[in-house]
C-alpha cells in the first residue's frame, strides 16, 4: 500500500488483486453467496477512495480489516432495511397439467405415424425447420418431406376423428 501511495501503479494493481482474494475468503463465511462479490467491490472502492488515510508507519492488516468489517456491518444493516414479505401459501401457481397432457397426447399421436412422417412433422411443424432443412436432416428428398407431412397430418386427423367418435 505504501508503494501504491507513492504512485507505483503496478504495486497498486497487485495489491487490489490480492485484496480481492482475501476479501472473498473473508465474506464467503459471513454473507450469502449472492452478495459476496458486491461486498468485495464495495471494500475495494472504499480502499481506493480512502487510500490517502492509510499511514505507512502502521500495519496494513488492521486498517484493511476495519474497512472490511464496517462494510460487512453496513451490508447486514441493508438486509434488515430491505422490505420483505412472508410468502403466503395461497400464492397462485400456474397449472401446467393441460400443457403436459397435450404434449404427452401429441407424442402418442406422433408415435402412431410412420417414423419418416413423424420426423418430418416434428421438424417442420413443431421445431420450425424449413422443408429444405428437414430434407437435409432426415435424408428425405424435399418432395418426400412434403408428402410425409401431408400424409402424416391426414393420418393424425383420422386418428383424432376415430378417438373422438369413440368418446
Amino acid at each position: 500500500m505504501a508503494a501504491a501511495q507513492a504512485g507505483d501503479a503496478d504495486a497498486y494493481r497487485v495489491l487490489l488483486a490480492e485484496l480481492a482474494q482475501w476479501l472473498r475468503r473473508y465474506y464467503v463465511r459471513r454473507l450469502p453467496p449472492a452478495v459476496v462479490e458486491d461486498a468485495v467491490q464495495d471494500v475495494l472502492l472504499a480502499i481506493h477512495e480512502k487510500r490517502h488515510t492509510y499511514d505507512p508507519l502502521r500495519p496494513f492488516g488492521p486498517w484493511l480489516a476495519a474497512i472490511a468489517r464496517y462494510k460487512w456491518i453496513d451490508r447486514l444493516r441493508s438486509f434488515q432495511s430491505e422490505a420483505t414479505e412472508p410468502l403466503d401459501d395461497s400464492i397462485g401457481i400456474a397449472d401446467h397439467e393441460a400443457a403436459v397432457v397435450a404434449g404427452s397426447t401429441f407424442e402418442q399421436l406422433l408415435a402412431a405415424l410412420k417414423a419418416p412422417q413423424a420426423a418430418a412433422i416434428r421438424l417442420v411443424k413443431l421445431e420450425g425447420y424449413s422443408v429444405e432443412e428437414a430434407s437435409r436432416a432426415t435424408g428425405q428428398s424435399v418432395s418426400l418431406v412434403k408428402v410425409n407431412i401431408h400424409r402424416g397430418l391426414k393420418r393424425l386427423a383420422s386418428i383424432i376423428r376415430e378417438t373422438g367418435d369413440a368418446n
